[in-house]
């Protein structure tokens, strides 16, 4: 499967609109990947907390018609990166909230195939984590077989997860016991703290034998600069790429072959004891 991510940036004079369909031409551009991916809130930035309310859209909103039509054009599957979702007469379990940050996954007829809320909101009390509900579900979204130029791929399943959401390791287990050999993690991961960006990225990959799919924003978001250095890692923890601190896309092969192939020849993931629904026990 070749997957190419777009690190895009995201300037504050730049209006949400003239963003969208940037992002659009870029994803255009991609034709020929299998996979496509955008990062975390680049319409209106992932830090711009005051804009959150007035940017929010439906599932069908103006991001969805505009990235339904890109992927079309260029016959790809499109993990939209996320969106500030206004999900009208719902709430969180926190209150009243209406607002989530939710990820869009769109098919190569751009059909709108699938839905993740992030579970794990940042903020420490403040900004995403009260602005926003909660998300509850773990998402895998099957993708068929493909075709590149190298031949026909077998099919892949995907783990779905949203920057925050990438220090929490017993999600992606869930992932993992739920089928996925390849983690998603769109993000608007700040400069400051790049290092953990790439180092849980790997430990994704690491501990589930898994390929890891990060891809970040550049530029700045209300003052806050972003890391870029969008990542592929593979299921041995080995970069395949990774991007500079500008707007960029990544291009890579995956095989899925590869997770089977690593997990069989390094069985870590059968010895596992803790979190299991039927643990093994000593004799």
């Amino acid at each position: 499967m070749r997957a190419s991510l777009i690190q895009i940036a995201v300037d504050p004079d730049e209006s949400v609109n003239s963003r969208r369909q940037r992002a659009a031409a870029l994803v255009r551009e991609q034709r020929g990947a299998d996979l496509v991916v955008l990062p975390e809130l680049w319409p209106v930035g992932a830090f711009a907390y005051q804009s959150y309310a007035e940017e929010a859209e439906s599932l069908d909103g103006p991001t969805y018609d505009v990235m339904a039509k890109a992927a079309s054009d260029a016959g790809v599957w499109l993990h939209a990166g996320s969106i500030v979702e206004k999900a009208a007469g719902s709430g969180s379990a926190e209150g009243s909230s209406t607002l989530y940050n939710t990820s869009l996954i769109l098919s190569p007829a751009g059909e709108l195939v699938s839905t993740y809320r992030k579970i794990h909101r940042f903020g420490f009390d403040e900004g995403e984590a009260v602005m926003m509900g909660a998300g509850d579900e773990l998402v895998t979204v099957p993708l068929p077989g493909t075709v590149t130029g190298t031949g026909a791929g077998a099919g892949f399943t995907l783990g779905l997860a949203t920057c925050y959401d990438l220090r929490f390791p017993e999600l992606f287990r869930g992932l993992v016991d739920a089928g996925a050999q390849a983690f998603v993690v769109p993000a608007g991961w700040p400069a400051r703290r790049r290092e953990h960006w790439t180092l849980l990225a790997r430990a994704r990959a690491v501990e589930n034998q898994a390929y890891v799919l990060a891809c970040g924003t550049a530029g700045t978001h209300a003052g806050v600069e972003q890391a870029g250095h969008s990542i592929v890692v593979d299921p041995w923890g080995e970069v395949l790429a990774e991007a500079g601190p500008d707007e960029e896309v990544l291009t890579v092969e995956l095989d899925p072959a590869k997770v089977a192939t690593t997990r069989e020849q390094f069985p870590a993931l059968k010895d596992r004891r803790l979190g299991l629904a039927d643990p093994r026990r000593d004799c």
